[in-house]
């Protein structure tokens, strides 16, 4: 995992680059929370969607639901970036747009997009 620091509107932003999957459940999601937050002070995180579980994508599953109810209640904002548009769930559909509207986790394309959202207010 590399971690990589920026500053957006006085919000630090910390952007993890990883080649393997990070968050396979809510356990393995809270360790990676605390490991940035230790390491870089950040409570703004950009992934890969390839460090995240392919199960967190299949709703029933419930894994997303319990990983982002675990970020949101750690203050800490999360903006996933991938190509999403090969799901094919109405209801995941539904739920990106939902976190998309809201101010706390977000699915985008890039990390651009990830970088602006997570530096608001």
């Amino acid at each position: 995992m590399e971690v990589k620091t920026i500053k957006k509107n006085e919000q630090g932003i910390a952007i993890v680059h990883s080649e393997k999957v990070l968050i396979t459940d809510v356990q393995s999601a809270l360790d990676f929370m605390m490991t940035i937050q230790y390491d870089t002070g950040c409570n703004r995180v950009v992934l890969p969607k390839s460090a995240v579980v392919e199960e967190f994508f299949d709703l029933k599953t419930r894994i997303a639901g319990e990983v982002l109810q675990k970020f949101i209640n750690y203050d800490v904002k999360l903006a996933i970036v991938g190509d999403f548009s090969g799901y094919t769930s109405k209801s995941l559909r539904d739920f990106i747009y939902e976190c998309n509207s809201g101010k706390e986790i977000f699915f985008l394309p890039d990390e651009e997009q990830a970088i602006e959202k997570l530096s608001m207010r």
